[in-house]
């Protein structure tokens, strides 16, 4: 068995993008393919774990003091579960259905998306999930995930732009002080710019945006701080 096969004896999720980028298989294949991941395998699973408040996981969550303990037990159901838990919370679950291609036009999207939009709030003051909140590597998750699946995300982009440090990147941690742009953030910030642009088309201010982000990794070839 050859990497691809190996590649194709799997779950819906990873075979219709291989089918997509491996191999010559006609598009109403690719598309065929891709529509079973809302009924079959890993997606299936994951939307039939939302619940009905829009929410992902109900778990409580680690946190590294009583204090932030006892604020997030504090808040309201439509506030937890958005962010934290880590990895199983309703944004991560989000990330992973568009990280398996599910179609959003698919009913199951829709209906997993209606959920979100009605239903859930950011944990930070209470704001509904598709107008982001103030960190800007949430904020481009949540660009990446709202123009994915079809939502208005421009007033998040707008500010996203408006946060662009001098040298390019983001960082969460430039309300606190800092002065330099911050690789995590800046990805997630770029991968959230580069879906709306896909979902819109080009966009001259986010795309010069996106051009300088791009220069802040590369004048720091991928890893290093200047």
């Amino acid at each position: 068995m050859d990497v691809v096969d190996w590649l194709l004896d799997s779950d819906p999720a990873i075979r219709w993008q291989v089918m997509r980028d491996l191999t010559d298989a006609p598009e109403e294949q690719v598309a065929a393919e891709r529509a079973r991941v809302a009924s079959e395998g890993w997606g299936a699973r994951l939307l039939a774990l939302q619940r009905q408040n829009g929410q992902w996981d109900a778990g409580i969550p680690t946190f590294t003091s009583t204090a932030a303990a006892n604020w997030w037990q504090s808040l309201p159901p439509d506030r937890q579960g958005t962010l934290f838990p880590e990895w199983t919370s309703t944004t991560w679950s989000l990330m992973l259905l568009r990280a398996f291609g599910l179609d959003p036009a698919s009913a199951g999207a829709r209906h997993a998306v209606r959920l979100v939009r009605e239903h859930c709030r950011w944990e930070h003051a209470g704001e509904s999930f598709f107008l982001g909140e103030v960190e800007p590597c949430i904020n481009g998750r949540t660009v990446a995930i709202g123009a994915y699946f079809g939502e208005d995300v421009e007033p998040i982009v707008a500010r996203l732009l408006g946060e662009q440090m001098s040298d390019g990147g983001w960082n969460c941690e430039q309300e606190n002080g800092s002065t330099r742009g911050s690789f995590h953030t800046t990805i997630d910030v770029l991968e959230g710019l580069l879906e709306y642009e896909r979902a819109v088309g080009s966009v001259r201010d986010v795309t010069a945006a996106r051009l300088r982000g791009h220069e802040y990794l590369l004048e720091r070839r991928m890893l290093r701080r200047l």
